[in-house]
């Protein structure tokens, strides 16, 4: 089992925060989460590219050259692996694995699940240690099929997931259903509107990613900060020191 597997542990789930540039991913990591992971939606935003479109190929690899030798363990939201073919999924992630990564997110979009199936074999061989986290979107952008769930996820468990996130499902029974239905770690996507934390410990889940939260937040925290002080109000909340942003966003030695 490898380190990072070993993070997602009965009772006590994987919190994975995640980033969308060098100096978010240390500052995580600074705050002593070991494992970070990154968001599809951040980095896409970031270069003004559309999100779950396979857009960002060359910016998320280039996000994972520059962390993955940082001292946390990586996994990289790669969409649905920036192709429909298998073997071009493969080959991108023998590329991850090569700069650091660990792990790697990677969704079926409602595609065909056989297609889907084939990339994570893909992956599988072409990186065998990478951790392979099998999402499917029955609940985030389908009708949320109980059945199509366990189908889907039975076979990307089958072709050798190490994992499989269920994002938008938040119905405490059918959480707990699926933790039990599977023989690798339940992964969901945090709701401020869903179960806490504790809560889905104890439904079985074994890791919780945060996607898109912070990133989102943290468009919103400035916002609220550029609308305070143009109405007179002085900026409340935590506020990192130019010189600690300015130190997190060195990329590590040896990386262009």
């Amino acid at each position: 089992m490898t380190a990072f597997a070993a993070l997602h542990r009965a009772g006590a789930p994987l919190l994975l925060p995640c980033a969308w540039d060098h100096a978010s991913a240390l500052a995580l990591a600074g705050q002593g989460f070991g494992a970070v992971g990154t968001t599809s939606l951040g980095v896409a935003a970031a270069a003004g590219l559309p999100d779950g479109a396979s857009a960002t190929r060359d910016e998320t690899l280039r996000l994972a050259l520059t962390l993955g030798s940082a001292p946390f363990l990586l996994s990289v939201d790669a969409e649905d692996g920036f192709s429909d073919d298998p073997d071009e999924v493969g080959e991108f992630v023998r590329e991850l694995a090569a700069v650091g990564a660990v792990g790697i997110n990677l969704e079926d979009a409602l595609g065909p699940a056989d297609r889907h199936a084939a990339k994570i074999a893909a992956v599988r061989s072409a990186a065998p240690g990478l951790f392979v986290n099998a999402r499917t979107d029955t609940y985030w952008s389908g009708d949320g099929d109980p059945a199509e769930t366990v189908r889907r996820l039975s076979a990307y468990r089958e072709a050798g997931a190490d994992g499989v996130f269920v994002p938008g499902l938040t119905d405490p029974a059918r959480i707990a259903f699926l933790a039990a239905r599977f023989d690798v770690p339940l992964n969901v996507l945090y709701s401020p509107a869903g179960p806490t934390l504790a809560h889905l410990a104890d439904l079985g889940v074994r890791r919780v990613s945060l996607g898109s939260l912070l990133y989102r937040r943290a468009l919103g925290a400035a916002l609220e900060t550029a609308a305070g002080i143009r109405a007179g109000r002085a900026p409340d909340g935590a506020t990192p020191a130019y010189d600690e942003v300015r130190a997190m966003s060195r990329p590590a030695p040896g990386t262009p």
